[in-house]
């Protein structure tokens, strides 16, 4: 059975040099540089075997760019965007933007505020004061630190948060 050879694969100009100028930039990443030679011996007419064999890659990886470089340019992507990695699936945020903004301005405020006789917050009070109010659900004391880690937010220091020191004008 013969072998199909691969969709040919053309540049105009402009492609041709903005792709040899991310090659020659030092500031380009090395996954970008290589789908871009990929791109490159795909547009000289060589086929997946010979491109693996000269960039030191899978088949399957000089098949899924040269393809994927077809398909985005009949789309209409600028050449940066063709050599970006796809969007992965994945598990979605389980909480919203305006959910973590509540939490950030709980841990900024008092707990005496809520009723909580502590000084200061403790993931664990933060997490419940979330579910009273009604602004989860459901949340673990350890997301919530997570949370807070993540923005550099430490409410045990909330003396900062309540009286911010004044800015220079």
């Amino acid at each position: 059975m013969p072998r199909l050879a691969p969709k040919p694969l053309w540049l105009d100009d402009e492609e041709q040099k903005e792709l040899e100028k991310l090659l020659a930039r030092h500031s380009t990443g090395q996954q970008i540089a290589k789908r871009a030679k990929i791109v490159l011996l795909a547009a000289q007419g060589k086929n997946h075997r010979q491109i693996a064999r000269e960039l030191g890659v899978s088949r399957e990886m000089a098949r899924l760019w040269r393809e994927r470089w077809l398909e985005l340019k009949q789309k209409e992507f600028p050449i940066r965007a063709r050599l970006k990695d796809a969007e992965r699936p994945g598990v979605p945020t389980k909480f919203t933007t305006e959910q973590v903004l509540n939490l950030f301005a709980i841990a900024g405020s008092e707990p005496e505020k809520y009723g909580i006789p502590i000084s200061h917050w403790t993931s664990r009070e933060l997490a419940e004061v979330m579910k009273e109010q009604g602004i989860v659900e459901s949340i673990s004391p350890r997301h919530v630190g997570r949370l807070l880690s993540e923005a550099t937010l430490k409410p045990q220091q909330s003396e900062y948060w309540i009286n911010p020191p004044p800015t220079k004008n």
